[in-house]
C-alpha cells in the first residue's frame, strides 16, 4: 500500500499543481460532491482519481473545503496533506519552517528554525545525519498521522510546512491496493482523524 490509501479521504497535490482526492471507500454522494465542485473523477491503475486542474490557491482552497466540509456527515477519517491548497484570507501564508518528504515510502523532514525542531522532535521524528525521519517500524497510518499533527501544531506556531508526496504528475500515483503486492497492517486502525483547516 502507499500513503495515500489509509484513511477514506486523502487529499495531496502533485508537483505540477494538480489537487486530488482518493476515496479509500465508497462514500454517498461523493461522486456528485466532488465533480459539482470542479473535481473531475479519472480512472488511474484501478483506483478512480478526482482532479483539479492547477489553479490559483484560493480556489483551489475554497474548492476542497467546500468538498470536505460536504463529505462531514459521511466521514471524519481525512488526511490532508495537500500543498495547492494552502491559503490565508488574513494574509500571506507563513514564512515555510519545516520540510517533509514522503516520496520514497519513508517519511525524512528537515527544519529551518529551532521552534520547527522541537515540534518535529515532539511528534516522534529521530534525528538522523541528515535531518529527521520517522521510525520505520511505525505502520503508514500512523506516519501519515504523525505529519498530519505535526503540521497542525507548527501552523498553530506560525510556521508553514512543505510536503512533499512524491507525484511528480498525476500519471505518477500510485495504483489502487489491490494492485500492490504488500503484507496487511499490522497495527489496528486508528481513530478516524480530520484535518487542521485554515480553510
Amino acid at each position: 500500500m502507499a500513503f495515500i490509501d489509509h484513511h477514506d479521504v486523502f487529499v495531496g497535490s502533485t508537483t505540477d499543481g494538480h489537487t486530488f482526492i482518493a476515496l479509500n471507500r465508497s462514500l454517498p454522494a461523493a461522486h456528485r460532491i466532488l465533480t459539482r465542485n470542479g473535481f473531475t473523477a479519472r480512472e488511474h491503475q484501478d483506483r478512480t482519481l478526482y482532479l483539479l486542474p492547477p489553479t490559483s490557491a484560493p480556489e483551489a482552497h475554497d474548492r476542497t473545503g467546500q468538498v470536505l466540509h460536504e463529505l462531514l456527515p459521511h466521514t471524519m477519517d481525512f488526511a490532508d496533506l495537500s500543498w495547492t491548497t494552502r491559503w490565508m484570507d488574513s494574509g500571506p501564508l507563513p514564512q515555510t519552517g519545516a520540510h517533509i518528504d514522503l516520496s520514497d515510502g519513508r517519511v525524512t523532514a528537515t527544519a529551518d528554525t529551532d521552534v520547527a525542531r522541537e515540534v518535529l522532535e515532539q511528534h516522534g521524528f529521530q534525528r538522523t545525519p541528515t535531518g529527521y525521519a520517522l521510525p520505520g517500524e511505525i505502520g503508514e497510518r500512523e506516519r501519515v498521522g504523525i505529519v498530519v499533527r505535526a503540521e497542525i501544531h507548527l501552523w498553530a506556531l506560525g510556521h508553514g510546512v512543505e510536503v512533499s508526496l512524491g507525484f511528480p504528475t498525476p500519471d505518477a500515483i500510485s495504483p489502487a491496493p489491490s494492485r500492490v503486492s504488500a503484507p496487511a497492517p499490522s497495527h489496528p486502525p486508528q481513530p478516524a482523524m480530520s484535518k487542521r483547516h485554515t480553510r
